[in-house]
């Protein structure tokens, strides 16, 4: 437990009380702070009373009157206060254990912890989970919880998780949607496991918790080249990935007239796959599941739409914008999109193949340095290199880090060194893209 302050907000409560970094906050109201969950619960009161222990030694006790979810304004050296829960399950199609060695160091580390899920919006699976964890969740109301469910049926759960205890899930989410707890929902799936009939078995289950169950994001498994001594699992084809889609379009539809929404998307890659169009943005709402990809290139070409305006013509420049393969086609419609507003700007765009993972891997997400080295040293570059930051990780999962790491340990600068060209980082979303371009063109 680590329950050291780093940080004390200008003109807040903990200032105004002679709190100060390197602090430590033992209790509050008698209260022990176990983790993250305690302090957020107990300082909701209008009424506190602080123990302190100073970086001196000495022991301080502070009253404090507030309003009520006021916050102290401070900030701990850790997160969550303590060490992540580590994932105890041995899933078949888990992407971790595809990694070569030699990566970023918190890419081996898989977290199964629902502080983390309540704070960072990280998905658990609910499998090393105690019934006092359970209680403390129901108690202290934390909401939303992204559950990582993948089916409902009990032994195909245990067979896919490779855990025994992983075949209660659907008796804790309905635990959780009697208590009123938010839950949304992910489903990787496997072909010829979790897909057809057991989706639709799970979509049903699932719909039964709504509203408790907020929505479902089904995204479909990555193989990577290193699969040595892991299950033989098959990937989507253009057909499979065309079936996936009708079958959920089905349910999307009849949930659209009784509820008003899909509850149900598929992640961006399915389309890609299938060669058919993405849904239009009223399908998305307000884009909840943009981290699992789902939506993530309708919301990139309508922000675009959304800002062209702001290009000035009276400037120029060239810039290359590095992708992954499945959103090439999409990134070359916005760069057209932009040069035909603007014809004093170049965009060349660069289609990066994951040699590293295979290229079977084809999101933008999981591009290395390594390949995107190779694969741009001695290309005219133009006068910039545009990349999103889905590319780059701050190492929060196992701690703080200011850098800016791809997954095999490239840094921007690194990238820039070696390349001898200027990257820009934008939104992956395009929120700041068009802004960023405009920024860094000359007058012509």
């Amino acid at each position: 437990m680590n329950n050291i302050i780093e940080k004390v907000l200008p003109n807040s409560i903990a200032e105004e009380v002679e709190i100060e970094p390197g602090d430590k906050l033992i209790s509050i109201n008698g209260n022990a702070i176990k983790d993250i969950i305690d302090y957020r619960f107990l300082i909701t009161d209008e009424y506190l009373e602080l123990e302190i222990e100073k970086s001196c030694g000495e022991i301080w006790e502070i009253e404090v009157e507030k309003d009520y979810d006021e916050e102290l304004g401070i900030e701990f050296a850790e997160a969550i206060l303590d060490k992540a829960k580590t994932c105890t399950n041995n899933c078949m199609f888990c992407f971790v254990h595809q990694l070569p060695k030699g990566m970023r160091e918190t890419l081996y580390f898989k977290d199964d912890d629902s502080r983390l899920s309540f704070l960072q919006g990280n998905f658990v699976t609910l499998t090393n989970m105690k019934e006092e964890d359970i209680e403390r969740i129901i108690k202290y109301r934390i909401s939303p919880i992204n559950v990582s469910v993948h089916t409902t049926n009990p032994e195909l759960r245990v067979k896919m998780l490779n855990n025994r205890f992983a075949g209660k899930v659907y008796e804790y989410l309905k635990r959780f949607s009697e208590a009123g707890i938010s839950i949304n929902c992910q489903l990787v799936l496997c072909p010829g496991l979790n897909n057809g009939e057991e989706l639709e078995r799970t979509i049903k289950d699932l719909y039964e918790l709504y509203p408790s169950v907020q929505n479902i994001a089904a995204v479909p498994l990555g193989i990577t080249k290193f699969r040595d001594n892991l299950p033989k699992l098959k990937t989507y084809t253009k057909e499979t990935a065309k079936q996936e889609i009708e079958l959920v379009k089905k349910y999307s539809d009849k949930f659209m007239k009784e509820i008003g929404h899909p509850f149900i998307r598929l992640s961006d890659e399915f389309y890609v796959m299938a060669e058919e169009e993405l849904p239009q943005a009223e399908f998305y709402g307000s884009y909840d599941q943009l981290e699992d990809g789902v939506g993530m290139l309708r919301l990139l070409e309508n922000t675009i739409k959304e800002n062209l305006e702001i290009l000035d013509i009276n400037k120029g420049g060239k810039f290359t914008f590095v992708t992954g393969s499945s959103a090439y086609k999409h990134i070359n419609k916005i760069s057209k999109m932009i040069m035909d507003t603007n014809p004093n700007i170049h965009i060349e765009v660069k289609k990066i193949i994951n040699n590293f993972f295979g290229d079977t891997i084809t999101v933008t997400g999981l591009l290395t340095g390594e390949d995107i080295i190779d694969q741009l040293k001695g290309v005219d570059l133009g006068d910039y290199i545009v990349m999103p930051n889905n590319l780059l990780k701050k190492g929060y999962e196992l701690g703080k880090c200011d850098e800016q790491l791809l997954l095999d340990n490239y840094t921007v600068p690194k990238l820039e060194e070696i390349l001898k060209k200027k990257i820009i980082i934008c939104d992956f979303t395009g929120e700041d893209l068009i802004q960023l371009i405009d920024d860094h063109c000359r007058e012509v």
